[in-house]
C-alpha cells in the first residue's frame, strides 16, 4: 500500500527532515582523523533529543545506535565503533530521525582529511547521481525513471550499483512502499503521483557492484573490498519539480566554509 501524503503531512516530514540535515551539520565539525565513530553517535543522540525528535535508527530492529556509520569499503549499515577515523578515510553516516510521530532520513559521506583524488570523484559523482534521480522524480514519470537515471550516470564512469539495497517511502514510518532501486529501467514500476514521499539513496561501488553481509548481522561492505559512496536525500514527488525535503546546504558550509 502506498500513502501519499497531505501538504500538512508534508510540512512535518520537512521538519523532521531539516532535523536529520541540522544533526549531520552538527556532525560535521567533528569528522576529521582521530575522532571515533561511537563519539559521533553520541554527539548525534544528544543533538536529536535536545532538539524534541527520537533517534530513528536506535532500537530499529534491534540496531544498537543512532547512526548507521560505514567507513571506507563498508556501504552501509556499519556499527559506531571506538575504532578512530584516520586520514584518507570516507565516512558514510545514515541518520534518521522522529519528530512529531514523522521520519526524516538522510546520508552524506564524509572525507576525513585529505583523501586521494579517486576516491573523491567517486563521492561527487555518487551525490551527482543521487540529484539525476531526484531530477526525473516527477508527477507522470516512473519509479525506473529514477534508477534508470542513477545507474546510467554512475555507470558511465565505471562505478556499480548495489542491487540489493535500496530506497524507500517514508512517513508515519521509517520504511514504507514503493521501494526505490538505484537501477532499472525507464518508464518501468510504479507511476509517480504528487504527494509521494520517498528517500532517494545511492549507493555506489568504485568496483564491483557485489556486497557481503557480515556477522554481526548489519555490516554491509563490497565484496571487492574497494570503496563505496551513499548519498540520501528525503524528497517529495511534485508536478513540475520535485522538493526536497532534507538538505546538505549546512553540512557543506561546515565543511567547506
Amino acid at each position: 500500500m502506498i500513502y501519499y501524503k497531505t501538504e500538512e503531512e508534508i510540512d512535518l516530514i520537512r521538519e523532521s527532515s531539516l532535523l536529520v540535515a541540522r544533526t549531520h551539520a552538527e556532525l560535521a565539525c567533528y569528522i576529521k582523523p582521530g575522532v571515533t565513530s561511537l563519539a559521533l553517535d553520541k554527539k548525534a543522540e544528544e543533538f536529536i533529543r535536545d532538539n524534541g525528535g527520537v533517534p530513528a535508527f536506535k532500537g530499529y530492529n534491534g540496531f544498537p545506535n543512532t547512526l548507521c556509520v560505514s567507513p571506507n569499503s563498508q556501504v552501509v549499515h556499519g556499527i559506531p565503533n571506538s575504532n578512530m577515523l584516520t586520514d584518507g578515510d570516507i565516512l558514510s553516516v545514515d541518520c534518521g530521525v522522529l519528530l512529531n510521530g514523522y521520519y526524516g532520513d538522510s546520508a552524506f559521506t564524509y572525507e576525513v582529511g585529505e583523501i586521494c583524488s579517486d576516491v573523491k570523484k567517486l563521492l561527487n559523482v555518487t551525490k551527482d547521481a543521487l540529484y539525476k534521480g531526484i531530477e526525473v522524480a516527477i508527477e507522470g514519470n516512473y519509479i525506473g525513471d529514477i534508477g534508470s537515471a542513477i545507474q546510467n550516470y554512475a555507470e558511465s564512469f565505471g562505478y556499480s550499483v548495489v542491487r540489493e539495497l535500496v530506497g524507500h517511502g517514508i512517513g508515519k514510518n521509517l520504511h514504507e512502499s514503493p521501494e526505490v532501486p538505484n537501477y532499472g529501467l525507464a518508464g518501468e514500476g510504479q507511476i509517480l503521483k504528487e504527494g509521494l514521499v520517498i528517500a532517494i539513496e545511492p549507493m555506489i561501488n568504485m568496483g564491483k557492484k557485489e556486497i557481503l553481509h557480515h556477522n554481526d548481522g548489519w555490516t554491509i561492505t563490497t565484496f571487492d573490498s574497494k570503496p563505496s559512496a551513499h548519498f540520501e536525500h528525503t524528497i517529495v514527488v511534485r508536478k513540475e519539480k520535485a522538493e526536497v525535503l532534507s538538505s546538505f546546504e549546512e553540512i557543506e558550509k561546515n565543511i567547506y566554509g
